[in-house]
């Protein structure tokens, strides 16, 4: 079964067609190779994708014949991501909340004031 093909029926990707763009850009790997989207899988194999800034590690259990539902995924493959990955992921997502929460827009004249001080405070400190 064609690497993306095999991604999407096991639910990494929303489409095939963004498995295969995945794949012409580089961003996966089997057994540590770069592969083109054609490439075939087998069962053993160790599949890399960068997806959303993680880095998943997933091992091939065997093929499904077409897309699966989330309950039968885990029939098909084991993932192998360090939880290192996750907890990097949730600092950058933190780290972006900090700054600005979703829905609020451009920052006010009053929030640049506050932020300046903020920094000026922060180099007063060193």
């Amino acid at each position: 079964m064609r690497i993306d093909k095999y991604l999407w029926s096991v639910r990494y990707y929303k489409t095939r067609s963004k498995a295969t763009d995945a794949a012409k850009k580089g961003r996966l790997r089997v057994n540590g190779d770069i592969v083109k989207p054609a490439r075939d899988v087998y069962p053993g194999d160790l599949i890399t994708l960068r997806k959303d800034q993680i880095d998943y590690t997933v091992e091939v259990l065997d093929l499904p014949p077409n897309r699966v539902g989330n309950k039968l995924v885990d029939l098909y493959r084991v993932d192998r991501t360090p939880r290192e990955n996750f907890e990097a992921r949730k600092m950058i997502d933190m780290n972006q909340d900090y700054y600005r929460r979703k829905g609020e827009g451009r920052p006010t004249k009053k929030d640049r004031r506050d932020l300046g001080e903020a920094l000026n405070n922060l180099g007063e400190e060193e």
